[in-house]
């Protein structure tokens, strides 16, 4: 069974390849912006990251302070309990400036930790964004050699003689043909409705230059 579930998949997956390379073939531009999409929306997720990065960074600069602060204190409160001869006291305050030290130490620990995490991420981060901006304006290129490609082909499908065998030279032929026939009809139609008074300022003329005459 698992032998049969792993050659479905495999064809699944052969097929899908196939498919993703005829489209690749049939439109490289198309597979090339949704290559873009998916850079972008990573560099998106990347970006929310090292946000929260960000802030666990203030978080645990805000705890370490916050423990330094309350070590010092309990160090002032244990000098004074001992001068004054308050060995309970003393005892109290000296061990929670122990404890307030050593959380200390275990956040600045981590602290250091975080922010060396934070420098690795937004450097990735920059490099991702630049990434995906070059492939942008490589994407723009590659796109204006293709705008001059299809318009070469399509002027050269058009204005090349010896492209009789083509639809679209063909229809311009009939185009061109079409448009020959309705001038010679228009020239003809012309002709006809203005022969009677042509004629008759043709014979006037002549009259008048034989009567000169």
């Amino acid at each position: 069974m698992t032998n049969l579930l792993t050659r479905i998949k495999d064809i699944i997956v052969a097929d899908l390849n196939e498919a993703l390379t005829k489209k690749e073939q049939q439109n490289p531009i198309a597979m090339l912006n949704q290559y873009l999409r998916e850079c972008e929306q990573e560099t998106e997720k990347v970006g929310k990251l090292v946000g929260r990065q960000v802030k666990l960074r203030e978080e645990f600069e805000k705890e370490y302070n916050e423990a330094m602060k309350l070590a010092e204190k309990r160090k002032h409160q244990a000098e004074i309990a001992s001068i004054a001869g308050e060995t309970d006291l003393y005892q109290f305050a000296a061990a929670e400036q122990q404890h307030y030290d050593e959380r200390g130490q275990r956040l600045q620990a981590s602290l250091t930790q975080v922010t060396e995490q934070l420098g690795e991420l937004e450097r990735k981060y920059e490099e991702m964004k630049r990434r995906v901006k070059d492939m942008q304006i490589r994407r723009m290129e590659l796109m204006g050699r293709e705008n001059v490609t299809r318009a070469n082909l399509e002027m050269k499908q058009v204005l090349e003689t010896d492209s009789s065998a083509s639809p679209s030279f063909s229809k311009f032929k009939e185009i061109e043909g079409y448009l020959d026939r309705l001038e010679q009809k228009v020239k003809s139609s012309f002709f006809s409705s203005t022969i009677d008074e042509r004629i008759a300022q043709l014979e006037k003329e002549k009259n008048v230059n034989l009567t000169k005459d």
